[in-house]
């Protein structure tokens, strides 16, 4: 998981005060447990209706269920992030482990955001290329580049300057916000357009399915603002300011660790097992 402490500054560069560092690395590490304690459960649980068929099944569920995958690898990170305040020997897998948080997730979530759009925006397309294989292709290529982003993670923090691995963050930001809300916006868009004209209960039955498509859309484009902008805002200060401020990153990375509870509460609630779920 991404850390402000990964990137911090030699104690000289950095303008804060020896009480205010130690609450807000106090704040990290609550977070970071908080991700861990309950992140690990919770997407193993979305992970296991998937795969038991609870839900819309394997197929059409195929990439929440890689980003299930890919945030479990985030909590552990969160885990490794909390041992290495102790013990420095997990830093080798921490910074590997990074590349799932900057890339791993938005890169899913990309694609969750684009089938969304093709289905609502562009239904014709959306049905020819809805069979498993093209899903299990963009899979595949997804976890090649996610890979491929971890071990630049690894290799950039060891041989480059800060100012380069927070603008490795930066671009990337950028550049899954920008697919993410173009998909987002066209679909909201096109929920808010009337259909034909029926009636009675069939009409009836279309707005009630548009609006909870159109809230869920709406609380994931909120999510995807709340995950990214702060983080974003952080990289670009630091590649201005030429150093890391302990908190100007520290609240973008405790935004960004919480917004990931936001897809699995939403497939829960879809499903009808978020009760379920926090029932003792």
């Amino acid at each position: 998981m991404i850390s402000s402490a990964n990137f911090t500054a030699p104690e000289s560069s950095i303008n804060s005060t020896t009480q205010s560092f130690g609450l807000l690395e106090s704040l990290e590490i609550c977070v970071y447990s908080i991700n861990f304690l309950f992140g690990l459960p919770t997407h193993s649980y979305v992970i296991w209706l998937i795969i038991t068929g609870t839900g819309s099944g394997v197929a059409s569920e195929l990439f929440i269920l890689n980003l299930s995958f890919c945030e479990i690898a985030n909590s552990l990170n969160c885990f490794l992030f909390v041992l290495s305040i102790w013990f420095s020997s997990h830093l080798i897998l921490k910074l590997l482990l990074i590349g799932l948080s900057v890339t791993g997730r938005p890169l899913f979530q990309c694609l969750m955001c684009v089938e969304r759009y093709m289905a609502v925006v562009h239904p014709v397309t959306f049905l020819k290329y809805k069979p498993l294989r093209y899903r299990v292709i963009c899979c595949t290529v997804a976890w090649i580049i996610t890979l491929g982003s971890c071990l630049g993670c690894l290799i950039i923090f060891l041989l480059s300057t800060i100012t380069v691995h927070a603008w490795f963050f930066l671009l990337q930001f950028f550049l899954f916000l920008s697919i993410q809300l173009f998909c987002c916006v066209a679909v909201l868009r096109a929920l808010k357009q009337s259909g034909p004209g029926e009636r009675g209960r069939e009409r009836e039955e279309e707005n009630h399915m548009k609006r909870r498509a159109f809230y869920l859309i709406l609380i994931t484009t909120v999510s995807m603002v709340i995950i990214y902008v702060p983080m974003t805002i952080s990289a670009l200060f630091s590649n201005l300011a030429k150093l890391i401020i302990q908190e100007v990153w520290s609240p973008s990375v405790i935004c960004f660790v919480l917004a990931g509870f936001v897809q699995p509460v939403l497939y829960l609630h879809r499903n009808g097992k978020l009760l379920c779920f926090y029932s003792p």
